[in-house]
């Protein structure tokens, strides 16, 4: 009989395997509350007296989940302290979710790796020290490095081109640097990025910021990788530079054809104006929440448009929000093969399994039920036309932060809805795919086939 030492050990269930995305969300809950508590003190205001509750922690939120809806004005309402506190929650939200959620990726290939020997009894225990390590080194060290260069080019622009004293370009560059690569959308100008609508060294700059944040770990780190690895670029890196490009292109031609003429966007803009904001307008719906044009004073189509791109998001284990392009990119090649008659949805000379269609089908039918239900909740508890309101939930689940002006108008309940929105559009999509990775089925028979009518 062989003895206790010799049996294979038993399998984890799947809430122990699941644990690591409950860290990243408690992580985050831990910040949001901290910073809330930091957001009430009368010195993090401006003004006399201290910040309601309800403001503190809606701000609070929005910096951790890097999501930059505000209902004040962050340049005038918060103190010098209080933009310190928003910086440090936005900085600590961009790191957690980009090395939480590599990490939680990490867990979970590992696992899926093993899958075939948990059959024979050898599974494996917990993720390397080393291999968590190098994630977080990884990312710390690309998020920093690009950080510091951008707040070089900011602090230099506005030092040198719009007669800022130095150490106050220095900080708009400090915190617009961190802002823009974490994807965050808040600024210390009153109107965004308005004010720089015509100047291509800010508004570049932060477009290449926004990218890199939001193009995600994965992909940043096979590329960071070519001059050494030569083989080809990996299926996922393929579809998510094809999708990244296809929706960047896309979206700015779009917009800048049904805003060309908009006296209140595009319209008084030369040429060379109007194709650089409508290249930014395409840009951060994707999740960064800047703009450099009045969202307020878009055409009802236009919204209908950037609804569409803040629900697609930007790429995986990023600091972007939405349902990711990979997910658009599932759907699409679900489509097309339905569409063909093809019993396998195939890429790039590589076959999706079931498993992957199916939980890309179920993560935008998840996304798209928050929306619908956070939407009627939102037109319940204020004055909001349709449109607006689901303007501000697609805004507050995908984490993206645009507004069409409204956002300062909602009263208190509403306020909290939005940052519970923001909340779960920001941890919920890593315990969500890390449950359906890690998801097993032992069940050793099947029904037998039946079928309904459709359509």
């Amino acid at each position: 009989m062989a003895s206790g030492s010799d049996r294979p050990p038993r399998q984890a269930p799947i809430t122990r395997l699941v644990r690591p995305a409950t860290y990243v969300a408690t992580a985050f809950l831990g910040l949001v509350t901290l910073g809330t508590a930091l957001l009430l003190l009368p010195i993090s205001r401006s003004g006399p007296g201290a910040t309601d509750a309800v403001t503190a922690f809606f701000t609070s939120a929005s910096a951790v989940t890097v999501t930059g809806l505000t209902s004040v004005n962050t340049a005038e309402h918060w103190s010098g302290f209080g933009e310190a506190v928003i910086l440090v929650l936005i900085q600590a939200g961009g790191l957690g979710i980009s090395t939480g959620t590599a990490i939680v990726a990490v867990v979970v290939f590992r696992r899926l790796g093993l899958r075939a020997r948990l059959y024979t009894s050898t599974e494996s225990g917990n993720v390397a020290l080393g291999e968590v390590a190098r994630v977080v080194r990884g990312v710390a060290i690309l998020t920093f490095t690009v950080e510091a260069v951008l707040m070089v080019v900011f602090t230099l622009r506005w030092w040198l081109g719009y007669d800022y004293h130095f150490w106050e370009a220095t900080w708009l560059g400090l915190f617009h640097a961190v802002s823009s690569f974490n994807n965050a959308g808040f600024t210390l100008f009153p109107d965004s990025l308005v004010g720089f609508a015509g100047d291509p060294l800010v508004l570049f700059p932060v477009s290449l910021a926004v990218i890199l944040g939001g193009i995600g770990v994965p992909v940043l780190y096979e590329l960071s990788r070519r001059r050494r690895d030569r083989g080809p670029l990996s299926l996922h890196t393929r579809v998510t530079l094809w999708m990244t490009g296809t929706l960047l292109i896309g979206a700015a031609l779009v917009l800048g054809l049904t805003e060309w003429t908009n006296p209140g966007t595009l319209g008084d803009l030369s040429t060379p104006e109007k194709l650089m904001n409508a290249w930014f307008a395409g840009l951060n719906p994707r999740s960064s929440g800047f703009n450099a044009i009045n969202y307020s004073d878009m055409r009802p189509e236009s919204w209908l448009i950037t609804d569409m791109l803040m629900f697609v998001g930007g790429g995986s284990v990023s600091t972007a929000g939405g349902i990711r392009v990979t997910t658009l990119a599932v759907l699409l090649l679900v489509i097309k093969a339905q569409a063909r008659g093809d019993r396998d949805t195939t890429v790039a000379g590589r076959r999706l399994s079931k498993d992957l269609t199916q939980q890309a089908l179920l993560v935008i039918v998840v996304f798209a039920s928050l929306t619908i239900g956070g939407t009627l909740l939102l037109l319940a508890m204020s004055n909001l036309d349709t449109g607006q309101a689901l303007f501000e939930v697609i805004s507050a689940v995908a984490t993206c932060g645009l507004s069409t002006g409204v956002t300062s108008d909602l009263g208190a309940p509403a306020e909290v809805l939005l940052a519970l929105l923001m909340f779960i559009g920001r941890v919920g999509p890593v315990t969500l795919a890390t449950a359906l990775a890690l998801r097993q089925s032992d069940t050793r028979y099947r029904y037998p086939e039946g079928r309904v009518l459709l359509g």
